[in-house]
């Protein structure tokens, strides 16, 4: 999605772009496994490229769907806070939301959000109302699209397996039916989960640039029937994570998740047996929930830089006076709000390579 996004800012550009991909379609990782959701901006701190890059990100997305048919709803949210001990963190969010820019925030007694959600149990809530959700893969095709028309042109099944800088620009080694050799003034690393193995694999590339990078398992479990939210509910933030919330999709079907597991590799199995957790944390604000209601959904994977018990990192993203290689940009940490901010993360690419 990020790639795409950045894809069309350097094509509107009048740049020549290939990107090269090195599965069969378009979208089939991180892009394809999250909750969809078009988040406001409440949770990063102020200042951050999260911050800055999902507000910016957000207020061009809408428009950007509407005019290229892409199915969303502008639903809103609602954080809640499940015991008056919690008040205290809502009003947090709220300030820190408004520090980035996200208007419209509205500290709701319990009565004023039971009257929103009916089903819902809590001491308090926070409303988000510019949330939202998107058919992710109805965006990806628009940013695809919108590309291809000012002369982009996808490569697929073209894993990058090598490359080395010089004078010129970058040489990369393209695997596939045919290895071959391109050659360009500028790369774009937006590999996702192995944008670390990809800039490890470019001779001249200074090794201690590269980030780590930690896999940060998901779990989702979905709603037998229909939902009787019309708004995303998200408990009140942790220590770790924002809890297991309730997310919709464009049909109205209910998603709960993620329940978190820090992995060694790369895998998407849900175990049925992480339910009971689900059970016991859903119920915090939705006692109603019944017994044999959820079944396992799907997972997705996280590009942590940050370890299991850090405070969350920033994105990461490397032009070239980061790292001293002409025409290099690599994109490091792009998890979420990695979909709302795609376009402004696109401009913020192009902003780099034309500085």
């Amino acid at each position: 999605m990020v790639g795409l996004a950045i894809a069309r800012t350097l094509a509107l550009a009048g740049r020549e772009v290939i990107v090269l991909e090195a599965e069969s379609a378009i979208g089939t990782g991180t892009s394809s496994r999250n909750s969809e959701v078009i988040h406001a901006g409440l949770y990063y701190p102020p200042g951050s490229l999260k911050a800055k890059l999902c507000v910016a990100g957000r207020i061009a997305l809408y428009p950007f769907l509407a005019e290229h048919g892409v199915a969303h709803r502008r639903c809103g949210k609602l954080i809640v806070a499940a015991h008056s001990s919690q008040i205290p963190a809502l009003e947090k969010i709220r300030a820190q939301g408004e520090a980035n820019g996200v208007s419209g925030l509205r500290l709701l007694s319990a009565g004023e959000a039971r009257a929103m959600e009916p089903e819902l149990v809590c001491a308090a809530a926070l409303e988000s109302p510019s949330t939202g959700i998107i058919d992710s893969h109805g965006y990806m095709l628009a940013l695809r699209g919108e590309a291809e028309c000012r002369g982009a042109t996808l490569a697929f099944h073209s894993p990058v397996i090598g490359g080395r800088t010089y004078g010129a620009g970058i040489e990369l080694e393209v695997g596939g039916t045919e290895t071959m050799l391109l050659s360009a003034r500028t790369v774009v690393n937006s590999a996702g989960l192995a944008a670390q193995a990809v800039a490890g694999r470019i001779q001249g590339f200074p090794p201690e640039k590269v980030p780590p990078c930690y896999y940060c398992k998901g779990n989702y479990f979905s709603l037998s029937g229909r939902s009787p939210f019309k708004r995303l509910i998200y408990p009140a933030p942790e220590t770790a994570g924002l809890g297991v919330h309730l997310t919709l999709d464009l049909a109205g079907q209910a998603r709960f998740g993620p329940d978190v597991e820090w992995i060694e590799r790369i895998e998407y199995d849900v175990d049925p047996r992480r339910a009971d957790s689900f059970y016991r944390a859903i119920r915090t604000y939705w006692p109603g929930l019944k017994d044999g209601a959820l079944q396992p959904a799907y997972s997705g994977i996280r590009p942590k830089i940050r370890a299991r018990g850090e405070p969350a990192g920033d994105f990461l993203i490397q032009g070239p006076r980061d790292h001293g290689v002409p025409g290099l940009v690599n994109l490091f940490g792009i998890e979420s709000p990695g979909l709302t901010a795609a376009l402004a993360i696109g401009d913020h690419v192009g902003e780099l390579l034309s500085g």
